[in-house]
């Protein structure tokens, strides 16, 4: 059997870098739209004073390669030499057994200062290892690399990595860049960014488009095209969650019972927004409670899963997890797996609500403070974030109905108790369906935000600073 030439892997490249014969190429994703993070991640790449790789991690279709190019073209736009750039997308089968550091051989230009970019980087073995050796050995060069189903990537980059390598998470698509990339922000919303004053212009209008994010929102693709939206659920099913299920995990991983892995994910999705515990887990699905523990992570690894721990009302962490909740990464995962949710379903649109926050907090640097609350009597607050010291700073309510406003006592109740026990906390709101406006609880004020607006919030703000929830919340409040 003929080996693959070294001629051919050259042509190859060449054609996947023509801005090295050309350096005015047009390169097409330059005038694709910009999601909020785009900025951030620039600043971490293309920092000239910092020698690391960049990894950017995230789920399927969240766009990734269409930051990569925009990089590229961005990277060119401010001088660099274009034959300095290179760009390989590594699950491309003529690159399986291309060692990184060929890669860098073909670089018709090695200037010292330029840029390399390895897409999909998991599919090759022993990546982290010759990544670290490349950002040693070419200080001057920027090196950034991708990947999907990231559980090893995120585990190597850390373990092997250590002081080289700085991750950055490229979530779903948030509700406010949703609206931005469909038109509607400016017509639903008025926003002052300098003095951060806010006007909901159309509550109807935003919660209405709040219901289609949650059914098919949180892709650049099925933002922008009109067929893809049509056809959400065949997009998101057999190019996202097929995929990760059948392609991405059982080769990282060496999953033999496929179906197995197929069965627990569409359980969890079901669930979403539901306490589960792996015993109710292990008897719905049939699966060992081993196995379930297994597969979860993997599933969270691969950004198709949320899965949130619960504290008691005194705000501590179970000696032992019985109980916890999972939530999709992007809620319109459901809708393509079982059937999109109407505005007559509110008590499917409340889950899937506390999904959609959830996945806008994901870039937030103390994302993983979040909890839940749950205590024996039943009482259950749906956010807890915990400071450094693990004591609770703020805590919050999802809703989606207006209920507060006739029965009030009672959707507030579990709220009262946390505020009691926990003289910590600092902040406290509860969603609803429409109502906007400022409470009082316990003597102290706190915020009521329509379920759709809060998303929105949350989502606009949280690049700006990356991370700080409790300036968040003020910002929010």
């Amino acid at each position: 059997m003929l080996e693959i030439s070294e001629a051919d892997i050259r042509q190859r490249i060449e054609r996947d870098n023509p801005w090295w014969a050309n350096p005015n190429f047009p390169i097409r994703e330059a005038s694709f739209p910009r999601r909020v993070y785009f900025d951030p991640f620039k600043a971490l790449a293309l920092n000239p004073s910092v020698q690391r790789a960049a990894v950017l991690l995230g789920p399927r279709r969240v766009g990734k390669t269409v930051i990569l190019r925009q990089l590229i073209h961005e990277a060119i736009a401010s001088g660099t030499d274009a034959r300095s750039i290179l760009y390989a997308s590594v699950d491309t089968p003529i690159y399986s057994r291309v060692p990184l550091e060929k890669f860098f051989e073909f670089l018709p230009a090695k200037t010292g200062n330029g840029l390399v970019i390895f897409d999909e980087i998991q599919y090759l073995k022993d990546w982290e290892t010759h990544l670290k050796d490349l950002v040693d050995n070419h200080p001057g060069t920027k090196f950034v690399v991708s990947g999907s189903a990231a559980a090893a990537l995120k585990l190597k980059s850390t373990e092997s990595g250590a002081g080289r390598f700085s991750d950055f998470m490229l979530p779903p698509l948030t509700f406010y860049e949703f609206l931005c990339f469909t038109g509607d922000d400016s017509k639903l919303v008025q926003w002052n960014a300098e003095t951060n004053d806010h006007k909901i212009l159309d509550m109807d209008g935003l919660n209405a488009r709040f219901i289609d994010y949650l059914n098919y929102g949180g892709y650049p693709e099925a933002a922008i095209n009109p067929e893809i939206r049509q056809n959400a659920d065949q997009f998101i099913r057999s190019d996202i969650i097929d995929k990760v299920l059948l392609k991405d995990l059982p080769s990282l991983y060496g999953i033999a019972q496929i179906p197995e892995l197929n069965r627990l994910f569409s359980v969890l999705a079901y669930n979403a927004g539901n306490e589960v515990s792996l015993d109710n887990i292990a008897k719905t699905s049939g699966i060992t409670k081993p196995t379930i523990s297994r597969y979860i992570e993997y599933l969270e690894s691969a950004f198709l899963i949320i899965k949130l721990t619960t504290i008691d009302d005194n705000c501590k962490t179970m000696k032992r997890e019985r109980n916890f909740k999972v939530y999709l990464n992007n809620p319109s995962m459901r809708a393509a797996l079982f059937a999109p949710v109407k505005a007559d379903e509110p008590d499917k649109i409340g889950h899937l609500a506390e999904s959609a926050i959830f996945s806008q907090w994901q870039h937030a640097a103390a994302f993983r403070q979040l909890r839940y609350a749950r205590w024996k009597d039943g009482g259950e607050v749906d956010i807890v974030y915990l400071g450094p010291d693990q004591k609770p700073i703020w805590i919050g309510e999802i809703k989606w109905s207006d209920r507060i406003d006739t029965h009030f006592k009672e959707q507030v109740a579990s709220l009262e108790v946390l505020l009691e026990k926990n003289k910590t906390i600092k902040n406290t709101f509860i969603t609803a369906k429409t109502i906007n406006r400022t409470a009082t609880i316990m003597d102290r004020p706190f915020r009521i935000y329509p379920s759709a607006f809060y998303c929105y919030v949350v989502g606009r703000n949280i690049t700006a600073p990356l991370g700080d929830i409790p300036q968040l919340v003020a910002k929010a409040a």
